[in-house]
């Protein structure tokens, strides 16, 4: 059984179930605050074993966006949306208007984007049945993918993890494994070679590597994650699907930083300790990858590009109070990062 009520209250505000049978359309909107403001958060778009799954999936997701738009400073509460099919099959027009039509049902309590799964051309055609879209395309007013701050987010918070643990900020010299080379990861390779960092790279997707080799004939490529973690890396960089830290992963991981732009990257909550008694500096998912959630959110009052970017880039400085309040408390940074985003929710929440 899932349930949507944490201990002592601490759960679910909204957690709403849509379905139209003429479009097929099935999707689950959940939202865990709205002390800052509306839910943000996108829009997942995968072909999920069972409700269940997708369920644990919302619940999971829209805690996550909560923590993340309270670090990041934002007047967002946590929202997130997930549909249930395969997007290469069912993003049909009818579909995402049905699922337009069923955002606009919150009247605004929850505004989406993409997520995995989804892009700007869906949201654009989401928007065309609802008000509260953003990553929309630029022609249409939006700001397009919002991969392209969550990417320079990531960086920033590689760079705070460098600073922390080595004394500098640059990652020239280094040697960065990144899982996954989507529209984040992909960006984030240009970072590092920019920087002058080494990179090698891994994804089920083939093509993938391929482009990016292609582009950067300097970046290695192993055959997959499982190599990656064990390669001779310093940083190590989950850009895929969540869960990509577990028991055995820390076990074998070279890397002395973990930062990347996935969600949910802990497998449980003990690998936050796991990685912390191995001497692995982890980089909380929820605070490195929001440069994409500050896009969008620039986006709803009209998008700048400089002031998004800008405000990204204060990823380095939230990252790094987050390493000192954990050094200063004796706890893994992802309990520092709980307790300062805790912190902001509860004092909106009192006022």
């Amino acid at each position: 059984m899932i349930s949507i009520f944490g201990e002592h209250g601490a759960g679910h505000e909204q957690v709403v179930f849509f379905q139209d049978a003429a479009s097929g359309l099935r999707a689950i909107i959940g939202l865990y605050s709205t002390a800052l403001g509306p839910g943000l958060g996108g829009t997942r778009f995968y072909p999920y074993r069972d409700e269940d799954a997708a369920l644990r999936d919302v619940l999971n997701l829209s805690r996550a966006m909560a923590y993340k738009n309270a670090l990041a400073g934002l007047d967002h509460g946590g929202g997130k949306a997930v549909i249930l099919g395969d997007p290469a099959r069912d993003a049909t027009e009818p579909l995402l208007r049905a699922y337009g039509r069923a955002v606009q049902s919150l009247g605004g309590r929850y505004i989406t984007a993409c997520d995995v799964g989804t892009t700007v051309a869906h949201m654009d055609i989401v928007a065309q049945a609802c008000q509260y879209v953003t990553g929309r395309s630029p022609g249409n007013g939006g700001a397009g993918d919002s991969g392209l701050l969550t990417a320079f987010g990531v960086f920033q918070g590689m760079r705070a993890g460098a600073a922390h643990l080595w004394g500098s900020t640059s990652l020239a010299g280094r040697r960065v494994g990144i899982a996954g080379v989507g529209k984040v990861g992909r960006r984030l390779v240009e970072h590092l070679l920019d920087d002058g960092a080494a990179v090698v790279v891994s994804d089920v997707n083939a093509a993938a590597v391929g482009a990016v080799r292609a582009a950067h004939p300097e970046v290695d490529a192993v055959a997959d994650t499982a190599a990656l973690v064990s390669a001779q890396i310093d940083v190590y960089s989950p850009c895929a699907m969540g869960a990509a830290l577990d028991d055995a992963v820390v076990e074998v991981l070279a890397a002395k930083v973990v930062c990347g732009g996935a969600n949910n990257q802990l497998a449980h909550p003990g690998v936050a300790k796991l990685l912390h008694d191995r001497g692995i500096l982890y980089a909380p998912d929820y605070v490195v990858n929001a440069g994409g959630v500050i896009q969008v959110a620039e986006e709803i009052g009209g998008f700048d590009l400089d002031r998004a970017q800008a405000k990204a880039a204060r990823i380095f400085d939230t990252t790094t109070a987050v390493f000192e309040q954990a050094e200063l408390d004796g706890v893994p940074p992802s309990i520092a990062a709980d307790r300062l985003a805790e912190q902001r929710m509860a004092a909106a929440a009192a006022r």
